[in-house]
């Protein structure tokens, strides 16, 4: 078997077996394959594609690659949740507390924010004295005790994906479905988890930016997850516009803390409430959708879901004074108001309107706007500054006048705020016509679609 070889063989349609899958992983992950040989098979599945079964074992490979994480000290059936990314994504914070206040365990390891998408970890480090590089030994404890722990993820679960995914992004390989399906699910399947969850986002804001793109996206992750013996379902979520009021990472920790009390966005709740309800079922805790959803919503009426938030925060070393009382987070030095006036003014057809609707956005825009704001990293490197984002008061399908308040924009430097300010206001579409018709929960799928 020979590096070359399996090149030509990808390169003319062939398909792989799981021993040259797994000698050309393990070839790249320990060095002996170099960079311009992987970045070729790269190209070649790039063009060519892979089938179900291929995908998935190119999954296990990269997920064997590293440390594979035993949760089986965990009592209980534990279910794991991945968003594919988007803007104001926040559920993880909702979903981890009413899973928990239920009785199933959520272990789950969480990324860092890269780009305009925000991430888990990043936004629970908001919290003063919050720990995310708990050991294993208390990880695996903590979620015993009270149900739920969020930490980093290791620098040895899957680095095969680590270090393809850093080669894809250098030879425009990223978007493939193959390719994107196995970084993902190598992942979570290397942390342990017994079913898995997947919201799968499709739109402007969303690396699917198509139904059809995103559905074969899920239908391709679930096709993997069940063959690795993992009860995997695929919801897909609207992406078009920020999920929720807020964007930016304190800013969303404050409305995850106010959806736990029931005072949630209705698209933000409608997703979380979802999601939650799809894991209540995979853990055994529902025999069907409705009784799901009877259990979750109780969960947060009750007050059960925002108090296993606090004993989480506090076990991970968290001041839960700041979830009891929000306004504690420190807060950015600069604010900017967005009116109605400053949307009709940015486009010439609609200068002179006195009303309007939000139509659409270019969610993304909205995204970089924050990221520019610092609340994003443009690199790895890059510093976060948590207290900036954006908090939005009118959303797509509203109907706006010039003297309106869309958002509020919070800063700490005047002239990423003005840049920023020129993004968020050229990214939304007005029409004289009400056309809004945007789902929030397109699909559910599950190995029998």
């Amino acid at each position: 078997m020979n590096t070359y070889g399996l090149i030509m063989k990808k390169r003319n349609g062939g398909m792989l077996d799981k021993e040259e899958i797994d000698y050309l992983v393990t070839g790249y992950t320990n060095g002996t394959i170099p960079d311009y040989q992987m970045s070729a098979f790269l190209m070649a599945v790039y063009f060519q594609g892979m089938n179900h079964e291929e995908t998935a074992n190119l999954t296990i490979a990269m997920a064997d690659s590293g440390e594979r994480l035993d949760l089986s000290a965990i009592h209980g059936i534990k279910v794991d949740k991945h968003s594919t990314g988007g803007v104001g994504d926040k559920t993880s914070l909702i979903v981890g507390p009413i899973l928990a206040s239920l009785g199933v365990p959520v272990a789950k390891m969480s990324g860092r924010g890269l780009g305009h998408t925000g991430g888990t970890i990043d936004k629970l480090e908001g919290i003063p004295g919050f720990s995310t590089g708990i050991s294993k030994e208390d990880f695996i404890k903590q979620v015993n005790d009270i149900g739920l722990s969020i930490v980093g993820q290791t620098a040895n679960l899957a680095p095969a994906d680590k270090k393809i995914y850093a080669l894809r992004d250098v030879t425009a390989t990223v978007d493939n479905v193959s390719l994107i399906a196995a970084s993902i699910m190598s992942k979570k399947i290397a942390a342990g988890a017994d079913a898995i969850v997947l919201d799968v986002k499709v739109g402007s804001g969303a690396f699917m930016k198509t139904l059809e793109d995103a559905r074969l996206l899920a239908k391709t992750m679930v096709a993997i997850g069940e063959m690795a013996g993992r009860k995997t379902i695929a919801v897909i979520t609207d992406m078009n516009e920020p999920l929720g009021n807020t964007v930016g990472n304190i800013l969303e920790v404050k409305e995850a803390v106010e959806c736990l009390k029931g005072k949630g966005e209705e698209r933000l709740m409608a997703v979380s409430k979802t999601l939650a309800s799809h894991m209540l079922m995979a853990a055994g805790k529902a025999d069907d959708i409705k009784e799901a959803e009877q259990s979750v919503n109780e969960a947060v009426a009750s007050g059960r879901a925002f108090d296993k938030l606090k004993s989480f925060v506090t076990a991970q070393g968290g001041d839960a004074s700041y979830v009891e009382n929000p306004d504690k987070f420190d807060k950015a030095q600069y604010t900017y108001t967005v009116t109605g006036k400053e949307l009709f003014l940015s486009k010439e057809k609609t200068a002179a309107w006195e009303m309007a609707y939000l139509t659409s956005c270019d969610n993304q825009e909205i995204g970089l706007a924050s990221m520019i704001l610092g609340g994003g990293r443009q690199t790895k490197e890059s510093e976060i500054d948590l207290t900036v984002g954006i908090i939005l008061e009118k959303h797509l399908g509203d109907k706006i006048t010039k003297s309106d308040i869309i958002a509020t924009l919070y800063a700490n430097d005047m002239d990423k705020l003005s840049e920023a300010k020129e993004r968020f206001v050229h990214a939304y579409t007005l029409s004289d016509e009400y056309k809004f018709n945007n789902n929030i929960v397109y699909e559910v799928i599950t190995k029998d679609n």
